[in-house]
């Protein structure tokens, strides 16, 4: 364990869990890296992911960003795709963006396709699939209004998907953010999970919420004052 990792562990109480102000200063105070440190969160949801019907998936648009250059490319013809170059995308394209792809290129980190391309994008989806890159219509990737989906994920679009073992993880953004405009972030990302609360979860939905630094240890939140908070 690097000796950096074990002061910063010394700071964090194991066995308390903590208010969510409290626990995002003391996840900032332990990322001492560096490099400007991500802000992860964890959380422990009350649903059985092998059952169709709950399945927690959405998006949020975060009120301050994540804080990093986000890289958008859409699959697009006529149009659409110079309504996505207007807003920005960094690549816009259908055949020879596939092909391109194909090839082994991905230097981007969302991408956007209007509905009648994705017989298109298709082709590229055993590689999208695995890497969470393919546009889905349940978090706004698959739309007509390229021009806004493009804006949004240049912002800060936040995507979450409860994994097999009924756990979300999400990066809400970057140490150099600061407290406040996180703790912002955290909240619009908590929101947004227990809204996408499946109505067949049944029993205690959200049942644990850890935050840490990329390279720092985990700090337990206390669920109840956490969702005195809430929305």
């Amino acid at each position: 364990m690097a000796k950096r990792y074990k002061n910063a562990l010394k700071s964090v109480d194991r066995s308390k869990k903590y208010g969510a102000e409290e626990a995002m200063d003391l996840v900032l105070n332990t990322a001492t890296a560096k490099f400007d440190e991500g802000i992860d969160v964890a959380v422990r949801l009350g649903v059985d992911p092998k059952q169709s019907d709950q399945q927690v998936r959405g998006a949020v648009d975060l009120p301050n960003g994540l804080g990093k250059t986000v890289r958008v490319v859409v699959f697009a013809k006529g149009p659409k795709e110079e309504e996505a170059k207007q807003a920005g995308a960094d690549a816009v394209g259908a055949d020879d963006l596939v092909a391109k792809i194909q090839g082994g290129w991905m230097d981007f980190d969302k991408a956007i396709a209007t509905p009648d391309m994705m017989a298109t994008v298709s082709k590229v989806a055993k590689i999208l699939g695995p890497r969470g890159l393919m546009p889905n219509p349940k978090v706004g990737t698959v739309t007509m209004n390229v021009g806004q989906a493009v804006a949004a994920e240049k912002k800060g679009k936040l995507d979450f998907r409860v994994d097999k073992a009924g756990i979300v993880h999400a990066g809400i953004g970057k140490k150099s953010m600061g407290a406040a405009q996180l703790r912002e972030n955290f909240l619009a990302f908590m929101n947004a999970i227990v809204k996408a609360k499946p109505a067949t979860s049944k029993g205690i939905y959200l049942q644990g919420v850890t935050m840490s630094a990329t390279m720092g240890p985990g700090v337990k939140l206390d669920l109840a004052s956490l969702q005195a908070q809430l929305s």
